[in-house]
Order: structure tokens, then sequence, then C-alpha cells
């Protein structure tokens, strides 16, 4: 998830970027009456009459990884296939190259003048760049179990352990010699080197830098890969620019350690030898998708806004909703620095000693930085891409991390050239779509505390929550009150009283983000949530509980990427689909991305309706063939879920 704004405001925590959207969303005043703000739910509660028989949907996000890092050798049940790095001959089962290893080369390239996300490359890596610490810990969080166990509630007993151990030992932003020097050019197998339970550094997941990872060109377009997505920048990007340069410098006596990457985005999880044990038995037993997307290039609160909204969303007048020119300082310009090989000229995190940090882009302006090498890519695509990646004029979208308009309590944050927080948005958002129609929903943030947003360790991922951006959730106590911490979570699902539709974020200790988390603290977290709904049968009989992350953090995949707009998608993340109607370990190939939840969200409460005019919940199902059913015929398309379930007769 995170590399970028914290978890907690305003400090730089790690991740996210940015989300899809190419809009075209009500730039006006929100009409109120679109909008209630006391929803009859006593007297007119539609949540249980849906499509399916799914009453409850559970979305659990965790952060920061594709489906490749974490099931590249994965083997399915018998009668059942899977696109990962084993299935394709990139990888051996332990983890050693494999006979088509070099479907997985990486390249260096060179990028002097005007940014390119494909630029022109000049030679395979012979060995990759040593993996550096980064912000991986030194030491673990707590001292003890029983230490981590005291401020952190969401996991099971027995598992605060994690909290507790696994500490690199060694200096930050450094060479780290838990892994091998000279590296082979091919994905990195952690297991050959480090326990399932040790920290590791995190690769960068911005948005420009996502887009130049997957090294996209129409000119690569084929039958089987339409997009041209190749997939063969990933630690060029991570070495040349890192995680952003704030507006300055690049600094001197530059090498490929400098940005503290190396080559981190080219490693994977071992599944085969014991790696992700719970997500593995969820996927054994139930429903894995090997075709789920970030639906935004970039980290964490880009990809949390495309979920939210559809689409993403613009710097906005408070007052009238109307879009505004943000701070200079605060655009993006991924053109590199005279005299620099890919060193962007404005891009990061946000600095507020030089009111710098660009995370806002005009897609709509051809003549801005960055857009037009894009825009020129997409319009010359097989396919035509969703509107041709145009959004609203003068418009400028949030593509990474900045805080949300208003804090938990529904005091709107501070704005200003420093201060790196969006202006409250009045576009719509599924919140608001699903009062509006008179179904219940929530948002469950791990130490939201009654909005005080400082429960547990401080972790609260103010970033994540897309109602905390809504004008018109925020500025009413009714909605704002849908905002809600885990003990809600868990009290509501012991009591019998689930909204129909929940939304559930961990804190950032048990997100699974690399370095500042592990995966198997965010298994902990789901397996105390899965196992309180198996216990409550009657909650367990008509609920889905899905299971996914924000973004694949930066790291490599080698799965089929649909360019859809000028914001993504991105690479492929795991989904785990776990309810009654899904079972049997079975495998789904549709195409889907973070929207896909809106679209499944629509349909199975039956709204006849979407986010927006132009929202991505309003592209078709895909349609494919039997011989490839990764890549949608009628692309630009994404699926609504529903063919995650078996309802046998019961579907209306």
């Amino acid at each position: 998830m995170i590399s970028s704004f914290s978890k907690t405001r305003i400090a730089v925590f790690t991740g996210s970027a940015a989300l899809a959207c190419l809009t075209g969303l009500p730039l006006a005043h929100a009409d109120s009456s679109q909008h209630p703000t006391n929803p009859p739910y006593d007297s007119d509660d539609r949540s249980r009459s849906t499509r399916s028989p799914i009453k409850h949907v559970i979305l659990i996000i965790g952060e920061n990884r594709t489906f490749d890092h974490v099931f590249a050798t994965y083997t399915p049940p018998k009668g059942q296939t899977v696109w990962n790095l084993l299935s394709k001959g990139i990888v051996n089962k332990d983890g050693t190259p494999g006979p088509k290893v070099a479907l997985a080369r990486q390249w260096q390239a060179t990028d002097t003048g005007t940014y390119s996300n494909s630029p022109t490359k000049t030679q395979p890596y012979s060995l990759l760049p040593d993996i550096n610490t980064a912000s991986a810990p030194t030491v673990p969080f707590a001292a003890s179990a029983a230490q981590a166990q005291a401020v952190e509630p969401a996991l099971p007993d027995g598992h605060h352990f994690g909290l507790a151990s696994g500490g690199t030992n060694l200096p930050t932003h450094s060479i780290d010699t838990r892994f091998p020097s000279n590296l082979p050019n091919a994905p990195v197998d952690m297991s050959r080197s480090i326990s399932y339970n040790d920290y590791s550094s995190s690769p960068v997941h911005r948005f420009f830098q996502m887009w130049q990872q997957l090294d996209c060109s129409a000119k690569a377009a084929t039958r089987s890969n339409p997009s041209g997505c190749q997939s063969d920048l990933f630690p060029w990007v991570g070495t040349t620019v890192g995680a952003g340069s704030n507006g300055t410098p690049q600094p001197g006596n530059f090498t490929d350690q400098t940005t503290g990457e190396g080559s981190t985005a080219m490693q994977f999880l071992n599944v085969a030898k014991g790696d992700a044990p719970y997500f593995t038995q969820l996927a054994q037993q139930y429903v894995l998708s090997d075709n789920f997307h970030q639906s935004v290039q970039g980290g964490t609160g880009a990809n949390h806004i495309m979920l939210g909204y559809g689409s993403l969303i613009y710097y906005a007048d408070p007052v009238t909703g109307k879009p505004q020119i943000p701070p200079p300082g605060q655009i993006e310009n991924p053109n590199p620095v005279a005299g620099t090989n890919n060193w962007y000229t404005q891009d990061g995190y946000g600095n507020a000693k030089l009111a710098a940090g660009g995370s806002y882009v005009n897609c709509a302006d051809d003549s801005q930085p960055g857009v037009k090498p894009l825009k020129t890519y997409l319009r010359a695509l097989p396919y035509k891409a969703f509107r041709d990646g145009d959004c609203a004029p003068n418009a400028y979208y949030l593509v990474n991390n900045y805080n949300p308009g208003y804090l938990g309590d529904g005091t709107p944050a501070p704005l200003g050239p420093t201060q790196f927080t969006i202006p409250p948005t009045q576009q719509n958002n599924i919140g608001l779509l699903l009062t509006r129609h008179h179904v219940t929903w929530k948002y469950y943030g791990e130490g939201f505390n009654g909005g005080r947003e400082d429960g547990e360790a401080g972790t609260f991922c103010n970033i994540c929550d897309p109602f905390l951006y809504s004008t018109q959730i925020m500025t009413s106590a009714t909605l704002r009150a849908n905002n809600q911490d885990i003990t809600d979570l868990y009290n509501d699902i012991q009591n019998d009283s689930l909204p129909a539709v929940s939304i559930v974020k961990p804190d950032g200790l048990l997100d699974g983000h690399p370095a500042s988390s592990k995966l198997n603290l965010f298994e902990g977290f789901t397996q105390k949530i899965v196992e309180m709904v198996q216990q409550n049968p009657n909650v367990w009989n008509d609920t889905a509980i899905m299971i996914t992350f924000d973004e694949g953090g930066g790291y490599y995949d080698s799965g089929y990427v649909q360019a859809i707009d000028f914001f993504g998608d991105g690479t492929r993340i795991p989904l785990l689909v776990v309810s009654k109607y899904s079972r049997g370990g079975r495998i789904v190939h549709t195409y889907y991305d973070h929207v896909s939840f809106d679209k499944f969200v629509e349909a199975n409460w039956n709204l006849h309706e979407t986010l927006s005019p132009l929202g991505r919940d309003n592209l078709p199902n895909p349609t494919t063939t039997r011989s490839n059913p990764y890549v949608p015929l009628n692309q630009p398309a994404i699926g609504d879920l529903l063919d995650t379930f078996d309802f046998g007769e019961h579907v209306r």
C-alpha cells in the first residue's frame, strides 16, 4: 500500500498511488436531493433485496502484493489451471530460474529528454542490481509478543510473535546482505534467503513509475497481448528514480543503490515451500482469481479512491466542487532533469520545506508534463481505450498519496502548499449510491477510534478510507457514523448486525505492506475475521468475504495488463472469494479490477445505477475465447465478480 503518505496523518508511511479515472464527473455542486443525509433505513431498508443468496459482502483490503509475488509457485487443485511464474516456466517449483525464464527478462533503458512510458531499451541486465534494505526495520515493532498483544487487538491468539520478530538486523538504506550478490536476471525467490516471517524492503509504487515499469507500447501489441505491455523495466525504474525526487536535484555520486531499491521489485514468495500458508489454504478450499488488477497505476490512496468513486477525484474548490489549479509544487512533472537518466523533475511524497512533491495531473491537457506520451500510446492501441483517456477539462487528478479533505471527526483538514491534502470532493461514491438506494454500508478502518484516528499504535490509514474525501458524507453526522473501527466489525459479526456492504482495512502494522508490515500479519488479520464469520451460522449462510490488495506495490508480475484509460489498469493482485457459494479451489480467469467490486454491489443489490456517467462501472463484462480467457475481446471491459460464485438456481 503505501509508499507515500501516512496511515497517520501527514506522516510519510508507505505506499500508494494512482487510481484510474478518466472522468467527466459532475463539476458543479452536487444535488443534495440525490445525496440524502438521513437515509430511512428503519422504514425502507432494501439491504436484503438481492439478486443472489449473498446478503452481506465483506471486502478486506491488504497492501502491495502482486499475484505472482504471492502465488508464483501455486499449484491448483486437479482440473484447474493458473497463470503464474511456475505454470509459464519462468521459475521452477524450488524457486530457481525455469526453462522460459527469458519471458521475465529485465532491461536497462535511457530516458534523458521527455518522459516516456516506453523508453528506449539499451541492453538486458547481465546481473540484477543488489537488493537494498530501504526502510525495512532493523528490529521488529515490539520487544515481545505480550507487548504486541497489548496494542494490537486484530490478530488471533498465537500470531503476535510476528510483531516481535523478523527484523533485518541490518542498517536501513544499505545493501541487503541476506540476499546474494550477482543475482541472475530472473525473479528472486525470497525463501532461499529469508524466512516468511522476516521483514523485507518495499519497491516503488507511484503513478508514472508504474507505467514505465510495464513498458507499454502499441508497437509491441499482439493478438494475445493487445495492450503491448512488456513488464521488463522494473529494476531500471526503481534504480533510476525510485520513489521520486520531491523536486530536489539528483544526489551526487548516484548509483543503482542511491534510491534504496535495487532489485527488490523482482522478489516473490514461494508457497510451494510453505509461504503464505493461510491464503494458500483458502485458495485450495474456495475461489481464487488470477486476473484481478489494481485499477490505477501507483499506490494506496488513488486505488482506494478508484474503489470508492469508480474514477479518480480532482483538486476542487471546497465550496463549488469545480476544478481548481493546485499549488505548482504539487503538480507532477516526470520529464527527466537535464543531465540525468530518468530523474523526474517533480515527483515525490511531499517536501514541506520546498513545498514540493508532485501528485496532481491534468490529463485533459496534452501540453502537461507526462500527459502526451501516455495519451499517444492509448490512441495507438488496436482497441479503443476507455474514452481515449480524456479527463474533465481543467481538472487536476490526484494520482498518488495525499491526505483526504476531512479528519475522522468531520473537521476539514488544513489546506495549503505545504499540507499535501486534497480538498474535499463532491463527486459521487459507493457510500452515497448505497444510501440513495437504502442499502446499508460501513467502512471499518482499524484504529479509527471514533474519528480520532489514533487507535492501536496510531497507524490508522486515513488515505485508505474513500469516504474521508467526501463532502456529503463527512458533513453529515448520520453518514459519517458509517466510518467505524475493527472492534465494531467484530461486534456486528457476533451480533448478526452486519450491514449489506462492508469494506475493511487493517492498520499499518497488519496490512501486509512490505517494510512496515509482513504478509503473515495480514494473513492473521484476515483469518480472525473469516473464522469469526464461519463460527456464526446466521452470518456465514449468506455472507461473501472478498480478500484482495490495494495494488501490487511495484513487484513484478507476468500477467496481462489491460490499458483501460490514462490511469490504468496496473498489475495483477490476488483476489480470494470465501463463501458457501465459492468452493472447491476453483480459479476464475475473468478480467477484473477494483471497480469490479462496485459492479458486483450494483448488480447484486439491483441498484440499476452507476457511480457516474463515465465511471468504470459502466464498462461491459468481458467476452473471451477458450484459448485465451485472460484477454477480453471487447476491451476495455471488467467483470462484476458474479462468476466467482456458483449459485445454481438461486439467482434472480
